[in-house]
C-alpha cells in the first residue's frame, strides 16, 4: 500500500469518526463554529491573501487565462464576502432534526415521522476557487456532514490557509477538527482514491468544476455523485420586453463576472425586436469588451459580429464571448434552450405575463428566471448563504445545494406495544 492509499484511507476513518459527533452535535454548537470561522477568516485576512498570491503568481507562471486567474484570486472584498456567507449559513434554520412530515398509518396506528438528517460523509472535489473551501466546509457544518475536501492545485496555498482556520474553529467550539480535512497534496491520485469511497467512509461526491472533472467523476465514482455542469445559460429578449430592461439584464448576465457559472452565454433575441433592439445591446455589449458571435440573421443586423460556428451554440465560455441567435417566436427560444442548454439557468425578459409563465413552466432547467439576470443563480442569492455548487440533474437535490439539500432523511417510527400479525 502507497503512503498516499494510507493517508487518504486514514482521513476516510476520520471522517467517519467525525460524522458521528457532527451528527450528535446540537445546532448551538454548529453555529458556534460557523461564527467562529467568520471572526477567524477576517482577523487571518492577511495570511489567506498572501497564500492566494502565491496561488496567482503560479497560475500565471503556467499560463492560466485571466477568467480562471478571476476565479482564483482574493482581494479584501472577497474576503469579506467569504466570511458574510459563513455567517449567513450560520444564520439559516438547522436543518437537522426538522420533521418533513408525520402521520399515524391507518392499518397498524403507529406514530411515522419523515426527520431530516445528515448524509454522513461528504468528499467535495472543486478547481481554482479557495472560496469553496469555506463555502463547502460551512454548509457541512450547518448540516452536520463531515467533509473531505479536495482542491485544484491552482489553489492550494489559499485553501490550505483557509483550512487551516476552518480547523480550529471547529476545535474551539468543541467539534473534531477533522469533521472537514483538505487533501493536502495535488497529487491526482487523491482523486481516484476519493473516488473509490476510501473503504466506504465515503458517502457522497460532489465535484464542482469543469466539464473534464465532473465526466471523469461520473465515470469512475463508485458511490453515488451529485452532479453540478456546466452552466450554458441562455437570456432570451421576447418580443414584449422593456428595451432598457433587456440592455441592462444582458449587460450584467454577461459581464458582471465572466467567470461564474451564472454568466449567460449566449443570448437569444426575437425577430420582431431585432432589427431595433439587437443593434442597441450589442453596443453596449461591445462598449464592454464582449467579443459576440452569431447567426446570419443576426449577423444581417449587425455585420461586425463574428459567424458563429456550431459548437459556439454548447460552448460555456467563462469569458467576455457571448453567442447571439434571432429566433422566430417563444416556441424556437425553448426548443434552441433544449437543445443546447445544459440544464442550469435560463432567463427571459418582457412584460408579457403569460409569455413568461409558458417560459418558466416550459423550459426545463434548474432556474429559469424573469427578468432578472442570471448571475442570481447563486446560493447566497437565493437566502442559503452559500451553496456547493448548482445541481443540474433531477435526483435528490436541483438548483443551488444548500445545507437543507445535503442532508437525507430518515422514519422515526413509535409504537404502543404492536405486534405485527
Amino acid at each position: 500500500m502507497s503512503d498516499l492509499t494510507a493517508a487518504m484511507l486514514e482521513r476516510g476513518q476520520k471522517a467517519r469518526m467525525a460524522a458521528r459527533r457532527l451528527r450528535e452535535a446540537s445546532g448551538e454548537t454548529r453555529t458556534n463554529a460557523l461564527h467562529l470561522l467568520a471572526i477567524k477568516l477576517r482577523l487571518n485576512a492577511k495570511a489567506i491573501l498572501d497564500a492566494n498570491r502565491i496561488d496567482l503568481d503560479n497560475g500565471r507562471a503556467n499560463g492560466m487565462t485571466e477568467a480562471m486567474l478571476d476565479r482564483l484570486s482574493l482581494d479584501p472584498a472577497r474576503i469579506e464576502g467569504i466570511a458574510a456567507a459563513v455567517d449567513m449559513i450560520a444564520g439559516t434554520k438547522d436543518p437537522l432534526g426538522v420533521e418533513t412530515e408525520r402521520w399515524t398509518a391507518p392499518v397498524n396506528g403507529l406514530d411515522i415521522a419523515r426527520v431530516r438528517t445528515p448524509i454522513g460523509v461528504l468528499g467535495i472535489i472543486y478547481e481554482s476557487r479557495p472560496n469553496v473551501t469555506a463555502d463547502a466546509a460551512a454548509l457541512c457544518i450547518r448540516s452536520g456532514n463531515a467533509a473531505i475536501l479536495r482542491c485544484g492545485s491552482d489553489c492550494l496555498q489559499s485553501s490550505l490557509a483557509i483550512a487551516g482556520l476552518i480547523g480550529e474553529a471547529l476545535s474551539e467550539a468543541g467539534l473534531p477538527a477533522d469533521g472537514v480535512q483538505l487533501v493536502d497534496t495535488p497529487d491526482r491520485a487523491a482523486v481516484g482514491l476519493m473516488l473509490s469511497g476510501l473503504n466506504g467512509t465515503i458517502d457522497l461526491i460532489v465535484p464542482r468544476g469543469g466539464k473534464s472533472l465532473v465526466a471523469r467523476v461520473q465515470a469512475e465514482a463508485r458511490v453515488a455523485v451529485l452532479s453540478h455542469l456546466e452552466g450554458m445559460n441562455h437570456t432570451y429578449v421576447h418580443e414584449a420586453a422593456n428595451a432598457d430592461m433587456a440592455r441592462a439584464l444582458v449587460v450584467n448576465a454577461k459581464m458582471r463576472r465572466v467567470s461564474v457559472c451564472g454568466a449567460t452565454e449566449t443570448l437569444l433575441i426575437d425577430k420582431a425586436v431585432a432589427p431595433v433592439l439587437l443593434p442597441l445591446i450589442a453596443a453596449d455589449l461591445c462598449a464592454k469588451g464582449c467579443e459576440l458571435r452569431a447567426d446570419d440573421t443576426a449577423r444581417a443586423i449587425v455585420p461586425d459580429m463574428i459567424k458563429a460556428t456550431l459548437e459556439d451554440w454548447s460552448t460555456e465560455y467563462l469569458a467576455p464571448v457571448l453567442s447571439v441567435a434571432v429566433v422566430d417566436n417563444i416556441d424556437a427560444a425553448i426548443a434552441h434552450i433544449e437543445q443546447y442548454g445544459s440544464g442550469h439557468t435560463e432567463a427571459i425578459v418582457t412584460d408579457d405575463a403569460e409569455a413568461a409563465s409558458t417560459f418558466l413552466n416550459r423550459v426545463d432547467s434548474a432556474i429559469v428566471v424573469h427578468n432578472a439576470s442570471t448571475q442570481y443563480a447563486d446560493g447566497g442569492e437565493f437566502g442559503f448563504g452559500g451553496e456547493i455548487g448548482i445541481a443540474t440533474g433531477r435526483m435528490h437535490a436541483r438548483g443551488p445545494v444548500g445545507a437543507e439539500q445535503l442532508t437525507t432523511y430518515k422514519y422515526m417510527v413509535r409504537g404502543q406495544g404492536q405486534t405485527r400479525p
